[in-house]
């Protein structure tokens, strides 16, 4: 064993140009969640949040799209993605029951300290897990495949009754 030497010789490398160090990354998925709009009066009121999507994956058959979503829509793809997919789902934040009490000194739910922690815990559901080397939901390759998690990044409305299955590559 002593006559082992220690090879400390580089690993050749492609020099690196501009466009490789500033260009696009070969493969990206941006999804922010911003813009919480509250809607309707008394009972039917509720607050939306606008899900925009960026990718240059080729699985997306949008690569930028912009959609409304409220937080029944993300516990819905949260439910589909448990029950279709086998990926751990990380959880969303909190329903807030005590913030529906009446009689309350703030706006309960619609206040807007609630609703920016809201917005910013279901941004972090759909881009990160608890655990940091762990894929993030959209990220996943099994979610990509599910046709809901598609649905709720890309179309208009959600249908709810539609019939799960998986996205194939074109």
């Amino acid at each position: 064993m002593a006559d082992a030497i220690a090879d400390t010789r580089r690993l050749y490398t492609k020099p690196q140009n501009l466009n490789d160090a500033y260009g696009p990354p070969s493969n990206f998925l941006e999804i922010d969640v911003s813009n919480p709009e509250t809607v309707g009066v008394g009972r039917g009121r509720y607050t939306t949040y606008e899900v925009r999507l960026k990718t240059n994956l080729p699985i997306f058959k949008l690569k930028e799209s912009c959609v409304r979503r409220r937080y029944s829509d993300f516990e819905w793809l949260r439910a589909e993605l448990e029950r279709e997919s086998k990926v751990v789902v990380p959880p969303l934040p909190g329903k807030a029951l005590f913030r529906q009490l009446p009689f309350r000194g703030d706006d309960g739910i619609f206040d807007d300290s609630f609703i920016e922690e809201r917005r910013q815990g279901l941004e972090q559901f759909l881009n990160k897990t608890r655990k940091p080397k762990e894929d993030l939901v959209a990220g996943h390759p099994l979610a990509q495949n599910e046709r809901c998690l598609h649905m709720f990044l890309q179309d208009e409305f959600v249908d709810k009754n539609y019939t799960p299955s998986k996205i194939r590559q074109a």
